[in-house]
């Protein structure tokens, strides 16, 4: 009788257990809203690529997708947040190439790649090396050749990744760029447009309106793609120098999601990203749509990270442990 009851109980408690967790089978997941954090501020275009991907999940995944925002510590709080969550699917995050390919690199984090089931990637940032309309470097040769007189060539940026296309390109050339490091986009544009700088490495929401209103002149695009808003502008490697910075955003869930789970919310975000009104919105804020499954970002991200440790390094700017 007492082993009965015994087993009975056992029973009982690993039902229980397996209900909490969302694991019982045949129960159909999502049965709520999910919540989507994002690891930068309310109005950042990480924030509007977040909220544009929740609009178009929502309707795949048949429930409501709510943006919430976790910002700090250079983006590396809303991940560490999102791996410490239950793995059940209703919590999900940015997971976005600086955080995890570069961050630990130049400081201390709370988490590594492999806390987290990584999901899809959702869109490519571009970055891109601006001058002044007026400023007389009209190539990235003109801009070589001034880097290597004097004191050099001093540029803006918010930091890693963009500020390293001009430090790899000064290690390639022997040309001498002096890194300004700015808070914002905004704030890197406007220095080298008050002539406090020479050069600026943005992204297209931050140089495009100024490139259209003749005040910025956009001298080669550092990502592997060109410009589509400047289609005749080339790519740093089609100007002759190897410089390439290749940085995406995507989703991630705290590691342990049943496969099944992994699997719906990874449908529904490859769904989203395929959508127009998600393109159409991305594309507005200078982020390429594009998409990679699951496992093709987490591969990605391990060989950024991987990459990263050494062009940080060369540059001087990883933390004195790496």
């Amino acid at each position: 009788m007492k082993r009965r009851q015994a087993i009975h109980w056992a029973g009982v408690v690993l039902a229980a257990f397996l209900a909490g967790s969302g694991a019982m089978a045949g129960e159909p997941w999502p049965a709520r809203e999910l919540s989507l954090y994002v690891n930068y501020g309310a109005g950042s275009s990480t924030d509007l690529v977040g909220r544009a991907l929740a609009q178009e999940m929502e309707k795949a995944l048949g429930e409501p997708v709510v943006v919430q925002n976790k910002p700090g510590a250079q983006g590396t709080l809303g991940p560490g947040f999102v791996a410490r969550q239950a793995a059940d699917g209703y919590a999900i995050g940015i997971l976005s190439y600086a955080p995890v390919a570069i961050a630990p690199h130049m400081m201390n984090v709370s988490y590594t790649l492999a806390d987290f089931d990584v999901i899809a990637g959702i869109g490519r940032y571009r970055y891109g090396v601006a001058v002044r309309a007026d400023s007389p470097y009209r190539t990235v040769q003109d801009l070589v050749d001034a880097a290597k007189r004097g004191n050099g060539v001093s540029f803006s940026a918010t930091g890693a990744p963009n500020n390293l296309a001009l430090l790899k390109l000064g290690e390639l050339t022997g040309g001498q760029f002096v890194f300004v490091p700015m808070k914002s986009g905004p704030d890197a544009v406007a220095a080298v447009l008050g002539n406090h700088v020479q050069a600026v490495v943005q992204t297209p929401s931050d140089i495009m309106p100024f490139v259209q209103g003749g005040q910025l002149r956009l001298l080669a695009s550092v990502s592997p793609v060109r410009w589509p808003e400047v289609p005749e502008t080339s790519t740093m490697k089609e100007a002759g120098y190897d410089v390439e910075i290749d940085s995406w955003t995507g989703i991630a869930a705290p590691r342990g999601l049943a496969p099944q789970v992994r699997q719906a919310l990874e449908r529904a975000t490859l769904t989203a990203v395929q959508s127009s009104a998600y393109q159409d919105q991305v594309r507005k804020l200078g982020v390429d749509p594009a998409a990679m499954d699951g496992e093709r970002y987490r591969v990605f991200l391990e060989t950024g990270y991987r990459d990263m440790a050494k062009a940080l390094s060369d540059a001087g700017l990883a933390k004195a442990s790496n």
